[in-house]
């Protein structure tokens, strides 16, 4: 079928009638699909990471009340990630058997229970197997919605898609700071419970909600979603099938083939080395806030809202920015390298409170925005029960940096009473992980999604 050009008056060609209709039926289409899917599931996300950053909060109190050292503090925030890595594999191949409902079901059903449990901790060693526990039980949720997505969205819309999840992470902590400090001053004593305990009663509860709507509002694949119609079933198809006819060149489709691919373990390196950075933004923030001189748990609560907001908004720019422009690489080294060197200026110390917030909320921005375009790469090598088995092995192998970073932190402040060593090394590694996506995978452009 032929199209009509549409020339400017200098002659020159701009685009074509059957072009632009095409990608105006796209953008409806995937507009409808995301009306649909995102908002439940970005619900789900900021859910899940409030229920695992909360500790951070918890912290302030938590420690006091129950004798912990910083050391215990990080080596239970730690512990989470063995049983998450440990699960996370088997997860999303479970996924790819039984598919999305049932999956999310369990997985947010169980990880609710447990992190209500965390409100009955008395002990070290019971502090340490509900957080073990709420590991396993989360653990495939994030790499199956990486793995969900690429059901309903090809690889030149992802970025954008996966940015709204990140900046799920960021409105989980301006949430946390602002709910999390309420209920732990305003709560504490209640039916002689500590604050720490109300709110992880209050806050793990929406999981098991939740779980209980996944059931009946989820799709496991497009040919079930009962919302679309057999035209746009076919056109979302033709999107996907042209995607997949493109990676048949290079991608590994078993998992087998997966495990044998250096690009697998390439990526993983890279998300260690990033989630390092993320995951001290996330567990540490407020510590960092308290040692910038802000003492009351509420108003280091609400510092710390800033730049997990501020970052909310960069991570969603950013991301739509690398869509646009089809480009991941110097995209992501922007942001590694940008926010290396912002966590370096954190040791500068500087007295002025308002221009350490700014220079953790730069660094907010940044490293939380390199994460979604990091996620827009891995699934262009990966197809078949590779893409459930292979991404779920990069996340895995990439979050272990949820086992080293928090207990090596939490040792390096007990015993030189600082972050500046812990800071040094996210330094680095942030700069390694740029300069390994930027030499380790080709300037592979995709089109553009607009």
């Amino acid at each position: 079928m032929g199209s009509t050009s549409i020339a400017a008056p200098d002659g020159k060609h701009i685009g074509s009638t059957a072009q632009a209709g095409e990608a105006g039926g796209d953008d409806l289409l995937f507009r409808k699909i995301s009306l649909r899917i995102i908002p439940f599931l970005f619900l789900c996300y900021v859910v899940s990471f409030l229920d695992r950053i909360n500790i951070g909060f918890a912290q302030l109190q938590m420690k006091h009340d129950l004798g912990f050292s910083d050391a215990m503090y990080g080596f239970g925030a730690a512990v989470f990630y063995i049983g998450y890595v440990v699960c996370e594999v088997p997860s999303n191949l479970l996924l790819a058997k039984y598919g999305a409902r049932k999956t999310f079901v369990r997985i947010m059903s169980l990880w609710g229970i447990a992190s209500v449990g965390m409100m009955l901790v008395s002990t070290p060693s019971q502090f340490y197997v509900l957080r073990f526990m709420l590991g396993v039980f989360e653990a495939g949720f994030f790499p199956g919605i990486v793995l969900y997505l690429t059901y309903w969205y090809p690889a030149t819309r992802r970025a954008a898609v996966m940015s709204i999840f990140f900046a799920g992470v960021a409105i989980a902590g301006v949430l946390g700071g602002l709910i999390s400090g309420w209920i732990m001053r305003d709560m504490a004593g209640v039916a002689g419970m500590f604050g720490w305990q109300w709110m992880f009663a209050i806050e793990g509860a929406p999981a098991i909600v939740l779980a209980v709507a996944a059931h009946f509002y989820l799709d496991n694949k497009p040919a079930e979603a009962k919302w679309l119609s057999t035209q746009e079933k076919s056109q979302l198809l033709a999107r996907l099938d042209g995607e997949t006819q493109d990676k048949k060149a290079h991608a590994n489709h078993s998992f087998a083939a997966a495990l044998r691919n250096p690009k697998v373990y390439l990526f993983a390196f890279i998300y260690f080395a990033l989630t390092c950075a993320s995951l001290t933004l996330n567990f540490w923030m407020p510590l960092m806030i308290r040692d910038f001189g802000v003492k009351d748990v509420v108003l280091v609560s609400l510092y710390t809202a800033i730049p997990n907001a501020i970052g909310a908004v960069g991570v969603i720019l950013i991301a739509r920015r690398s869509d646009r422009r089809a480009e991941r690489r110097r995209h992501f080294a922007f942001c590694t390298i940008g926010g290396a060197i912002a966590m370096l200026m954190l040791t500068l110390h500087l007295p002025s409170l308002v221009a350490m917030l700014a220079i953790l909320s730069l660094a907010a921005v940044l490293i939380f925005a390199a994460l979604p375009i990091f996620w827009a790469v891995p699934p262009s090598y990966l197809s078949g029960n590779a893409a459930a088995g292979g991404i779920a092995l990069i996340s895995s192998v990439g979050i272990t940096s949820g086992i080293v970073s928090p207990w090596v932190i939490g040792q390096i402040k007990t015993h030189t009473g600082s972050m500046d060593g812990a800071l040094y090394l996210l330094t680095g590694l942030l700069v390694l992980s740029g300069l390994a996506l930027l030499a380790g995978v080709g300037d592979k452009r995709q089109p553009s999604a607009s």
